[in-house]
């Protein structure tokens, strides 16, 4: 019997967050949190991390656990997230995976191998000197020489994840997306129930806008200088994050603070695209679409219940059937 597991995603501001909490209630669940910006501590307001109050006594993972200057990267979430999941197992409970990064909920739900993937102390150091005598455009350059899809898909600002995809070419002599892209092709070894949360796409643009908005109001620009006077820089993951580094370039005096607004908004907006073309390619799912659900919080619970049931993942919720959205 495969264990159950349940995702809940979907692009940034479809409201997760809140139906996440409904759903662990529903079926006795904990969550983990399935995002590369979360899991960090003192960056709550530009991740929009889920206050304690808000959990509603759900346990929850991965959230506010590491420093802001650690590396936060795709194998340690794979690591985390399975040691959470055997702990909620363990517990007679389902764990409900939860987050916008497709990429992360992908490494479990597929069980992605990286073991291939480990480091080279001394061709990664090579790469590091490279960087700084070269800098990032000439690595992605190397990058683009020996693996394009890799390079199209990595920014070359990204540079941690580029010398990661050089790595692995050095050791395996295949790209890394090829290697991806056949794990990728494996069966999931879960009872796995896909939810994608989703909005019409000029709701979600306004939705996003409004939160940046919330965000400045509630003082990102203060979370990103205390961590600026703690020793963050731009060359951290964890600074990399959408409103995090437009920040720090407007306290660099790059542009005033209206224009880095306006590139939060934008960038955010255009991830919130590139995150529905990644769910779109992912195969089972089972889209929410919250207005065909008139945006009630019970209907669109009801409906997903009924899914679980459907997939054997949680039985009491034959008693919550629900034929579907009115359309």
């Amino acid at each position: 019997m495969k264990k159950p597991l349940i995702v809940l995603t979907g692009p940034t501001a479809a409201g997760k967050t809140k139906l996440s909490i409904s759903l662990a209630k529903a079926v006795n669940g904990e969550i983990i949190s399935a995002d590369s910006m979360q899991v960090y501590k003192y960056m709550d307001i530009g991740s929009a991390k889920i206050r304690p109050e808000e959990m509603q006594g759900v346990p929850h993972y991965l959230v506010d656990v590491l420093p802001p200057k650690e590396e936060f990267h795709i194998v340690k979430f794979q690591q985390m997230a399975k040691s959470a999941m055997e702990e909620i197992y363990a517990k007679g409970k389902i764990p409900i995976l939860v987050g916008g990064t497709g990429f992360y909920i992908q490494a479990v739900t597929r069980d992605i191998d990286f073991t291939s993937a480990s480091s080279e102390d001394a061709y990664r150091r090579e790469l590091e000197q490279l960087y700084q005598e070269k800098g990032a455009d000439f690595l992605h350059q190397m990058l683009k020489e020996v693996d394009e899809k890799s390079a199209k898909e990595i920014h070359p600002n990204n540079v941690k994840r580029v010398i990661r995809a050089l790595e692995f070419y050095h050791q395996n002599k295949i790209p890394i997306s090829s290697h991806n892209a056949r794990e990728r092709q494996k069966p999931s070894p879960y009872n796995l129930a896909y939810f994608v949360l989703n909005v019409p796409r000029e709701l979600l643009y306004n939705r996003i806008d409004a939160r940046v908005d919330e965000m400045m109001e509630a003082g990102l620009t203060k979370e990103v200088i205390r961590l600026k006077e703690m020793g963050c820089h731009r060359g951290m993951v964890s600074m990399q994050g959408l409103g995090y580094k437009e920040i720090l370039s407007y306290l660099d005096g790059e542009y005033p603070l209206e224009e880095a607004v306006r590139v939060i908004k934008r960038d955010t907006r255009h991830f919130a695209k590139r995150q529905l073309t990644w769910f779109k390619r992912e195969e089972d799912v089972i889209w929410v679409n919250k207005d065909e659900f008139s945006y009630e919080e019970d209907r669109i619970l009801a409906y997903m219940l009924s899914a679980l049931a459907d997939r054997h993942i949680f039985p009491k919720a034959e008693e919550n059937r629900h034929d579907g959205p009115a359309i």
